[in-house]
């Protein structure tokens, strides 16, 4: 397993895997209007300008990406293949991101199928379930000790 960070053309490539974990673990009760925002986002060249992206590669596919932006500040996008799950890819890809990353704290709007993995990571709820543009999310921070 390769973990390194992303360029544009890689980070664009590897948005079919963000879609698709996304459209399988976490959209699934999301409404229609919901999918389609988020999907526009993440084609979004100004804000995939604002990312800072590493990818997970088991060979020369992807299989996990961990985005932040703010300057590390907040993690934007952290998609592992449902293949992968439970088996230290997303662990990987948070350390390697912490590795380059300077920020005392980070913050998450983490789906509620997310949740327990960000915990497992060191993330603590901030606040209740919250509901913005359709699309329910838990609000998480995360402290270096």
């Amino acid at each position: 397993m390769d973990i390194r960070l992303l360029n544009r053309d890689e980070l664009n490539s590897a948005l079919k895997h963000v879609w698709d974990v996304f459209c399988k673990y976490e959209a699934v009760n999301y409404p229609e209007n919901s999918k389609n925002a988020f999907r526009q986002a993440i084609h979004s060249g100004e804000y995939l300008e604002m990312l800072t992206a590493y990818g997970a590669f088991d060979g020369d596919r992807i299989v996990g990406i961990i985005a932040t932006r703010g300057e590390g500040s907040h993690v934007a996008l952290f998609f592992v293949d449902g293949s992968y799950h439970r088996q230290g890819v997303g662990r990987r890809l948070w350390n390697e991101m912490l590795k380059d990353n300077e920020s005392k704290i980070i913050t998450v709007h983490s789906s509620l199928y997310a949740v327990p993995v960000y915990e497992r990571i060191g993330f603590v709820k901030t606040d209740d379930v919250q509901k913005e543009d359709g699309i329910t999310f838990v609000p998480m921070t995360f402290e270096r000790g």
